[in-house]
C-alpha cells in the first residue's frame, strides 16, 4: 500500500525543514557544540576535474557519497539503482533487473531497452569509461566514494556525457596491512558477503588489495498460474577485484586493476494488467504474486571481466605529472523473459490476468563484447596557471542476438535477429585554470571528438511471418567540439561563488532491433548548452557545509527513443530541442555532538520543444492524454516532459550515536522521495507513477575505533509500493519497486 497522504506530506515537509536546519541551526545548539568540540567541517575531496580538490573549490555541481551513507544505501544486496533519488536530480531504473541500469540526470536519459542503447550519462569506474549499458551494471563493493557530476562533462570525460557522469572510485592498496569483512542476512534469505585485504607484498615497492562480493536472494514471488511457490526474483552474484600497486621510486607508480563478475538470476519481473484503467494499481494487486506461463524458463546471466593499468610519472620540482590509463573490458550476457507478463492469449484461452491479446516471450544476448580504451594526459601547475592536456582513444566491438519464443508451443524458438557494431572514437582535450587574484579563479577547457560506427543487422527468422531481411548497414560518423568556461570567487574563507557555461556532445546512435521491424533508425548527434551558477560554503559555528545551484540547459537534436507502442520495438528520434531548468541543494552538518545530518533537494522542469515531433502511443488500450498527430494512430508530444524526469527530488539522512563505557550505540535513517514520472514520450493516465517514497533504518552497536559492529537494518521500511516502469504494446503491464526487507549485519576490520 502506498504511504498515506498525510505521512507523505509530513515526510516531505521534514526534508525541507532538515535542509534548512543544516545551515540555520539554533544558535544555542551551535554554542553548546562549540564548547564541546572542534567546530570544523571535514573536507570532502573529489576528482571531478581529474585532480584531487576540495568539493567547495570545484566550479560545477557535484555530490559525493561515502562512508556510512554509502554503506546504508547498499544494505540488503542493493545494486546501483539504490542511488536513485538519493542524490539531487538523479534517478535510475531498469527493465532488466540487476543489470543494465538506465540513469537520468536533470531529466536527461534514455529509455531504450536494446543492448546497443546509447546513454547521455557516462559511468566512469576507476578512471575507465564503461560504454555498454550492461557493463554499467558492474556491482559496487569495496568503494571509497561515488561522485555524481551534473551537467555536460564533455571536456575532461568526453562524448556521451551531456547529462553528466557517475564516477566510482574503489579503495586502493595500502602500505600497511588492513582489511575488513561484512556479512548480512535479510528477508527472502538475502545474503550479502563482502570483504577486502590490503597491504605490502614487497616492502613499500609492491602493495596489493584483493576484494570480493557475494550476493544471494531466494525466489520469493509465487506463480499462481503454475501453482509454483517461490518461483521468481532470486539471484546469485559474485565479483572479485585484485589490485597491484608498483612504486619503485617516489616519482613512478603503476596500478594494475583486474576484475570479474558473474550474475545468475532472473530478468525484471513483468506483471500483466497490474495497472488500473485510469492509473494506479488494480484492486488486490500483490507484489509477491504473478501469473505467467513462461516463468519457468526465465533466466538472466551476465559475465564480465576487465583489466586496466594506470601509470603515473611525476617529473618533479614543479613539473607535470604524466598519466596513462590503458583498459580492456569483456562481456557476455543473456536474458529471457515473459514480456506479456501473463498466461495464454485471447485466441488461446484460458488467459489472464486481465486481457492478453497475444503472448510475448523474448530474449536478448551479447555473445561477444570487447572494449579497449587508452587515455594519456599531462597535468601540472606553473605559478598561477594549472593545466591538463591529453588524448583519448576508444574502440568497441559488440555482437547482439535477439530471439523470440512461442510460449503456446512450449517455448519453441520462432524468431531470430542479430546486430554487429564496431565503434571507434578519438579525442584531444585541454583544460586550464588561472588564479587571477586571491579571491578570483577562472578556467575553461576544450575537447575535439570524432566518432565512427560501422553497423549491420539482419533478421533471419520472423516471429510474425514477415520473412527474413537482407543485411542492413549504416555507418554514421561525426565530429564535435565541446567546451566549458567557469569562474570561482571566494567571498571569504567559508563561502565560494561559481558560474559555469558548458557544451556537451553525444555521438550518433543506431537502433537495429529487427525482430518486429524491418528498418534501422539512426539518431543524429546531440549537443547541449548548459548554464549554471551556484554557491558553496561552510558555517564553522554550526559545523555545516552546503552547496546550491540554479541551472538552465537547451539540447539540440535531442536523441529520444520511442519505446513499444504497437510492437516490441524501439525507434530513435531527434527532437529539435529540449529545455530544462531548476535548482539543486546539498548540505551536511553536525549541529551538536554525535548528530550527523545530510539533506538534498532538487527541482527540475523539462520540456520537449518540437511542433513536428509525434509518435505512436500504446497499443494496450491506455488513456492517451496527448493530441492526435499528423498520421493516423500517432500523437503529438511537443511540450511533454522528458520520460522518467521527476520535478521534485528530496533526500535526507540522520545519524546519532550514544557513547558507552566501551563503544557506542547508533541509529541511522535515510529517506528518498521523487515526484510524478511519465514512463514514455507520450503522456497517458496509466503509464506514470505519482510518487515514490522509500526509507531506510539502521540501529546497532560499534566497538571502539570501529573494530567491529553489529546492526539491524531495514530498507523501504514503510513498504512503499510504486510503479517503476511499464510495457505498453500488449496489455497494461508494469514493474514495481522492491518490497520492505529487514535484516542483520556484522562487520569487522583490522
Amino acid at each position: 500500500m502506498k504511504t498515506s497522504a498525510s505521512l507523505r506530506a509530513w515526510l516531505t515537509a521534514s526534508a525541507s525543514v532538515s535542509a534548512f536546519a543544516l545551515v540555520l541551526a539554533l544558535p544555542n545548539a551551535a554554542a553548546a557544540a562549540a564548547a564541546a568540540a572542534d567546530n570544523t567541517v571535514g573536507e570532502v575531496i573529489v576528482t571531478a576535474q581529474k585532480k584531487a580538490e576540495n568539493i567547495n573549490d570545484v566550479p560545477l555541481s557535484v555530490t559525493a557519497v561515502q562512508g556510512d551513507k554509502l554503506d546504508a544505501f547498499r544494505s540488503s544486496g542493493g545494486d546501483i539503482r539504490v542511488f536513485s533519488a538519493r542524490v539531487p536530480s538523479l534517478t535510475l531504473e531498469s527493465s532488466f533487473g540487476r543489470t543494465f541500469p538506465r540513469p537520468y540526470i536533470r531529466g536527461l536519459g534514455n529509455t531504450d531497452f536494446d543492448l546497443n542503447a546509447s546513454q547521455p550519462v557516462s559511468f566512469v569506474y576507476d578512471d575507465v569509461v564503461l560504454e555498454n549499458p550492461v557493463l554499467k551494471g558492474f556491482p559496487l563493493f569495496d568503494i571509497d566514494q561515488v561522485e555524481v557530476l551534473r551537467g555536460p562533462q564533455g571536456t575532461l570525460f568526453g562524448r556521451n556525457t551531456p547529462a553528466g557522469v557517475l564516477k566510482f572510485d574503489s579503495a586502493k592498496p595500502t602500505k600497511d596491512l588492513q582489511g575488513y569483512a561484512s556479512a548480512s542476512y535479510a528477508t527472502y534469505s538475502t545474503v550479502n558477503l563482502e570483504g577486502a585485504v590490503s597491504g605490502p607484498i614487497w616492502g613499500d615497492m609492491l602493495t596489493g588489495r584483493l576484494s570480493g562480493l557475494y550476493q544471494h536472494r531466494n525466489n520469493w514471488v509465487d506463480n499462481t498460474f503454475t501453482k509454483e511457490n517461490n518461483a521468481a526474483e532470486g539471484y546469485d552474484q559474485f565479483a572479485l577485484r585484485g589490485q597491484l600497486m608498483f612504486q619503485p621510486t617516489a616519482d613512478l607508480s603503476a596500478l594494475l586493476n583486474v576484475h570479474y563478475q558473474h550474475l545468475d538470476g532472473q530478468p525484471r519481473l513483468f506483471r500483466a494488467n497490474i495497472i488500473a484503467k485510469g492509473g494506479g494499481f488494480v484492486p488486490g494487486f500483490e507484489r509477491d504474486q504473478v501469473a505467467q506461463d513462461a516463468q519457468p524458463r526465465d533466466t538472466q546471466k551476465v559475465e564480465s571481466s576487465g583489466a586496466n593499468l594506470k601509470v603515473n610519472y611525476d617529473f618533479g620540482e614543479g613539473g607535470p605529472v604524466l598519466t596513462s590509463i590503458t583498459a580492456f573490458e569483456h562481456l557476455h550476457t543473456y536474458s529471457r523473459a515473459d514480456i506479456d507478463g501473463g498466461f495464454g492469449a485471447s485466441f488461446a484461452p484460458p488467459f489472464g490476468p486481465g486481457f492478453i491479446p497475444f503472448p510475448s516471450e523474448s530474449a536478448d544476448g551479447i555473445p561477444m563484447l570487447g572494449q579497449f580504451s587508452e587515455e594519456v594526459r599531462l597535468a601540472g601547475k606553473m605559478d598561477k596557471l594549472g593545466y591538463t592536456i591529453g588524448a583519448f582513444y576508444f574502440r568497441e566491438d559488440v555482437k547482439i542476438d535477439s530471439y523470440d519464443y512461442n510460449t503456446l508451443a512450449g517455448g519453441a524458438k520462432d524468431g531470430f535477429a542479430y546486430q554487429h557494431q564496431k565503434t571507434e572514437s578519438y579525442a584531444a582535450f585541454a583544460n586550464l585554470d588561472y588564479q587571477l587574484s586571491d579571491p578570483l579563479n577562472v578556467g575553461g577547457g576544450i575537447r575535439f571528438s570524432h566518432d565512427k560506427k560501422d553497423f549491420l543487422a539482419q533478421r533471419l527468422v520472423s516471429p510474425i511471418g514477415g520473412g527474413s531481411t537482407g543485411v542492413l548497414t549504416t555507418s554514421p560518423s561525426s565530429s564535435d567540439v565541446s567546451f566549458n568556461l567557469n569562474a570561482g570567487y571566494k567571498l571569504d574563507d567559508g563561502l565560494n561563488l561559481y558560474a559555469r557555461v558548458a557544451r556537451g556532445y553525444r555521438a550518433p546512435s543506431i537502433q537495429g532491433r529487427l525482430l518486429f521491424g524491418d528498418t534501422l533508425s539512426v539518431a543524429k548527434k546531440e549537443t547541449e548548452m548548459s548554464y549554471e551558477a551556484g554557491v558553496k560554503g561552510k558555517v564553522p559555528e554550526l559545523r555545516a557545509r552546503f552547496d546550491a545551484d540554479v541551472f538552465y540547459y537547451r539540447a539540440t537534436n535531442l536523441q529520444v527513443t520511442a519505446v513499444g507502442g504497437g510492437a516490441n520495438f524501439n525507434r530513435l528520434l531527434n527532437a529539435a530541442h529540449a529545455e530544462g531548468y531548476g535548482v539543486e541543494f546539498n548540505a551536511e552538518a553536525e549541529p551538536i555532538d554525535r548528530l550527523l545530518l545530510t539533506a538534498g533537494f532538487s527541482y527540475n522542469h523539462t520540456e520537449m520543444k518540437d511542433p513536428n515531433l509525434f509518435t505512436q502511443p500504446c497499443g494496450s488500450g491506455c488513456t492517451v492524454l496527448d493530441p492526435a498527430g499528423p498520421l493516423a494512430g500517432t500523437v503529438r508530444i511537443d511540450g511533454n516532459p522528458l520520460p522518467n524526469a521527476p520535478k521534485w527530488i528530496a533526500n535526507w539522512t540522520a545519524e546519532y550515536s550514544y557513547p558507552l563505557a566501551s563503544g557506542e550505540l547508533f541509529v541511522f535513517t535515510d529517506w528518498a522521495y521523487r515526484s510524478k514520472i511519465n514512463f514514455f514520450l507520450y503522456q497517458s493516465a496509466e503509464y506514470q507513477d505519482g510518487h515514490l517514497l522509500e526509507g531506510g533504518l539502521r540501529v546497532g552497536y560499534r566497538a571502539p575505533d570501529r573494530k567491529w559492529e553489529v546492526a539491524a537494518f531495514g530498507r523501504n521500511i514503510t513498504n512503499d509500493k510504486s510503479l517503476e516502469g511499464g510495457i505498453d504494446f500488449n496489455n497494461l503491464t508494469g514493474f514495481v519497486n522492491d518490497p520492505r526487507t529487514l535484516g542483520v549485519e556484522v562487520k569487522t576490520k583490522f
